[in-house]
C-alpha cells in the first residue's frame, strides 16, 4: 500500500495557503514538505501539527491507495537518482526540451540541445550565432522536467507557477519590469490571434479550472487534453503558457497510467489547429496527440519498458 496526501493539497488549495506557508506556519523541514509532495510517509506528529493548524482530522489529509507507479515513472525517477547516461530518462530530457522549445522559436539545434544536456556547454560554427537565452530556457526546461517527476502526484496553482518561474528564470523576460516570474500575466495577451482570460479574472478561472479538474476521480486522456486546451485558453502568464501546458500533460498522463506524448515539428501544424478548433470539433487535437503517443510507445519499446493502457 501507498499513501496519499491529495486531500491536503485540495484543502491548501481551498483556503489559499502555499505550501512554503505551511512550512513557516509549522517550523517545517523542507525534507519534510518534499515527502509530502512525493506521497512519502512523514510521522504522525507532523500529520497532527496539520491537523491543528487546518482544524481538520487526520483522516481530511491523507489515506492509503493502491500502489499505482507506472513502469515509465518508475524508470525515469530510477535513472534521473542514479544519473544514469543513454537511458530512456536521458533520451526524453533532450527530446522534450529541444521540441517543445523550438516550437516556441528557439533556434537551437536537437544536437545542440544534447551537447548542452550531456556536457553543459554549446557548440556552433563560425558563422552561427548562438542566442544565450535559447541556452538558459534549454536549461530550465531540463530542471523543470526534474520537478514534475519530484512532484507528480499533484497539481495545484503553486505547482503550476513554479514550473513557469523555473522555466523563465534568467532569461531576457525575466529581466522586464512588467513580466512577473512564476505568477499570472499584468497584460492582456492574445495567442494565434484569439483574446484569452484578462488578467483580473485569471486567478478565479485557474482556480475554477483545477477545482474541476482534480475533483475528477479517473482523470483520462480526453480529460487531460480538455485541461490542456482550458490552461492554454485562459494563458495564465505573459509568455511560457505553451511549455508550461505541455510540461503539465506529460506529468497528468505518468500520474495517471496513460503513455505520455511529445509534441515535435511533425505534430506542430496539427496541434495547433487542434487547439484552435477544439471548442467546436475536439478530435483534432486529441487525434493529433494519440498520433504523437503511437510515437513514443516506439521509444518505450525501443527501451523495453512496459506500456501503461490508455484510458
Amino acid at each position: 500500500m501507498a499513501v496519499s496526501y491529495d486531500k491536503l493539497f485540495k484543502i491548501l488549495q481551498e483556503k489559499g495557503i502555499k505550501k512554503t506557508e505551511l512550512l513557516k506556519k509549522l517550523k517545517l523541514s523542507s525534507a519534510t514538505i518534499a515527502k509530502l509532495s512525493k506521497n512519502e510517509f512523514v510521522s504522525l506528529e507532523v500529520l497532527e501539527k496539520i491537523c491543528q493548524c487546518l482544524n481538520c482530522n487526520i483522516e481530511d489529509i491523507f489515506e492509503f491507495v493502491q500502489e499505482t507507479k507506472s513502469p515509465l515513472l518508475k524508470q525515469l525517477i530510477e535513472e534521473k537518482g542514479i544519473k544514469l547516461k543513454g537511458g530512456i530518462y536521458h533520451q526524453i530530457q533532450i527530446n522534450f526540451a529541444y521540441n517543445s522549445n523550438h516550437i516556441e522559436g528557439s533556434r537551437l539545434s536537437e544536437d545542440q540541445t544534447r551537447y548542452i544536456y550531456e556536457t553543459h556547454s554549446i557548440i556552433s560554427n563560425k558563422e552561427e550565432t548562438i542566442s544565450i537565452n535559447d541556452v538558459n530556457e534549454t536549461l530550465n526546461h531540463f530542471r523543470c522536467f526534474d520537478y514534475i517527476l519530484e512532484n507528480v502526484n499533484i497539481l495545484t496553482e503553486e505547482l503550476i507557477k513554479e514550473i513557469h518561474k523555473i522555466l523563465k528564470t534568467n532569461t531576457l523576460d525575466s529581466l522586464q519590469d512588467w513580466f512577473k516570474v512564476g505568477e499570472y500575466k499584468l497584460r492582456p495577451n492574445t495567442v494565434g490571434g484569439k483574446r484569452t482570460t484578462p488578467p483580473s479574472k485569471v486567478k478565479g478561472e485557474m482556480r475554477k479550472l483545477l477545482k474541476e479538474y482534480n475533483e475528477k476521480e479517473n482523470i483520462t486522456f480526453d480529460d487531460i487534453i480538455e485541461f490542456h486546451y482550458n490552461f492554454e485558453s485562459i494563458h495564465p502568464f505573459q509568455d511560457g503558457n505553451g511549455r508550461v501546458g505541455r510540461l503539465i500533460m506529460f506529468k497528468e498522463c505518468l500520474r495517471n497510467n496513460i503513455v505520455p506524448f511529445i509534441i515535435d515539428e511533425k505534430y506542430k501544424a496539427f496541434y495547433y489547429r487542434g487547439l484552435k478548433e477544439f471548442e467546436y470539433e475536439k478530435g483534432y487535437l486529441i487525434d493529433t496527440c494519440l498520433s504523437a503517443q503511437d510515437k513514443f510507445k516506439e521509444l518505450l519499446d525501443y527501451f523495453e519498458i512496459e506500456e501503461t493502457t490508455n484510458k
